[in-house]
């Protein structure tokens, strides 16, 4: 491929983590990514390619833009990328966290890894082609989301429920968190590619009770009720359940870190795995994380509801079990609301693309060895998978042995090395001349 990209990718990330995009799930506080969204289009017109802004709310901009490849009559492929980023508190960083600063070999800043480092790659690549008249096997198709940190309701599910016809003749797609590296040992690195991923229940539960005077004796009290449910869902640990993804996933890092699995009791394993053992670890069973509480209006009046929020993850193929389970712990008298729900997504760890995927690592680095693995959180997967798309993570980055990679995602000091963005370029590039 030709250097520019490469040389470019890094400049390009600067400039899309200085532009806050901030997303705190509130409307009113949410900063929006048009800006992010001009910038991009303003950047693929700089390179002949033509995009579309589409905007579901004020400020809540996508893009959406198509290369046309050589054969027409095959399946597109989506590549796509969120443009939102998680709230970071200044006060907490080393550096700005919407500077961009280069600093001990990485490039810091909100957004470095979910996602603006992949939003560039991919920008600098298509850019590249378009200078040196590169024409791409299959129609690639781009979208750069919003929303995706807050449900996608302004983002990927708008964008599938509103334009559709974007996406036509599109059968693959690639996405964020995936084909990152673990190092095994100086000749062996697992590169991880999401194949599956939970599916997402936020649910508020509610408890009634009589209301009243806070100095009475008080035996109906909502927020006693609620508080009860909360503390038990909180305590709970659901069983282990060990899905065909997990099972490969395990199967295959047992064998290259010589680690004995025992598929009864996985944790075991999992507990050797050092920076990506909490990751992989909410991934062998449903999670519900208590995560907002709300009741009463004044300190002296016992009000007459009180409301808490779950973060409720659940395997594929758990989502009905999960809830009856829910609703024994928390009792029959507590009322389950559903507020967003998006069903798991997974795929077969197999076929043209992913042979493109470890082909293209391995040209890059002889010793890399992809791996199929469920991700425990979502992604615009869940919204694009409904179009009958079959969606993967793999958004390349070699990574330094001692780097905690998963903590970096919503983290303080989020950053990327610099020298695994411009890996990840070389990468991308041979994975969609290839595919």
């Amino acid at each position: 491929m030709n250097t520019s990209a490469v040389d470019e990718v890094v400049g390009l990330c600067q400039d899309l983590l200085r532009i806050d995009t901030t997303n705190t799930g509130d409307p009113r506080t949410t900063v929006g990514e048009r800006v992010a969204a001009e910038y991009v289009a303003e950047k693929l017109a700089d390179a002949g390619i033509e995009s579309r802004l589409l905007e579901s709310a004020p400020t809540r901009a996508n893009l959406v833009a198509r290369i046309p490849g050589a054969d027409r009559s095959r399946g597109a492929l989506l590549v796509h990328g969120h443009l939102d980023v998680v709230p970071a508190d200044k006060r907490e960083w080393s550096v700005d966290p919407f500077s961009g600063e280069i600093k001990d070999g990485y490039l810091w800043g909100r957004g470095a890894v979910d996602m603006k480092d992949f939003d560039a790659m991919v920008l600098a690549v298509v850019r590249d082609w378009h200078r040196t008249g590169y024409v791409p096997p299959r129609d690639i198709v781009l979208a750069y989301t919003a929303d995706e940190e807050a449900g996608m309701e302004y983002g990927s599910q708008w964008l599938v429920q509103n334009h559709a016809a974007e996406f036509e003749g599109a059968t693959e797609a690639i996405g964020e968190v995936g084909g990152y590296s673990y190092t095994v040992n100086d000749n062996l690195r697992l590169y991880l590619v999401q194949t599956a991923e939970k599916g997402l229940d936020w649910l508020r539960l509610h408890a009634s009770g009589r209301p009243g005077h806070g100095s009475f004796i008080h035996d109906d009290n909502a927020v006693t009720a609620l508080a009860e449910a909360v503390a038990a869902v909180g305590r709970h640990r659901f069983p282990v359940v060990v899905t065909p993804t997990v099972r490969a996933f395990l199967e295959q890092i047992s064998e290259a870190l010589h680690i004995d699995l025992d598929p009864d009791d996985p944790e075991l394993a999992i507990a050797k795995l050092g920076p990506i053992a909490n990751l992989i670890g909410a991934t062998i069973r449903n999670t519900a994380n208590p995560t907002r509480l709300e009741a009463g209006y004044k300190d002296n009046v016992i009000p007459g509801k009180a409301s808490a929020t779950i973060d409720c993850r659940t395997l594929p193929g758990e989502a009905e079990s999960f809830l009856a389970e829910l609703r024994d712990i928390i009792g029959p008298d507590v009322e389950i609301e559903h507020v967003h729900r998006q069903p798991a997504v997974e795929t077969e760890f197999g076929g043209p693309l992913v042979e493109a995927m470890g082909a293209a690592l391995r040209a890059e680095d002889p010793g890399a060895r992809t791996v199929p693995y469920l991700m425990s959180g979502g992604t615009d997967a869940k919204a694009f998978s409904t179009l009958g798309i079959r969606c993967f993570g793999f958004a390349p980055l070699q990574l330094p042995p001692d780097l905690n990679f998963a903590a970096l995602f919503h983290g303080i000091d989020e950053r990327v090395p610099v020298e695994g963005l411009k890996f990840g370029v070389r990468v991308l590039d041979r994975l969609l001349r290839n595919s």
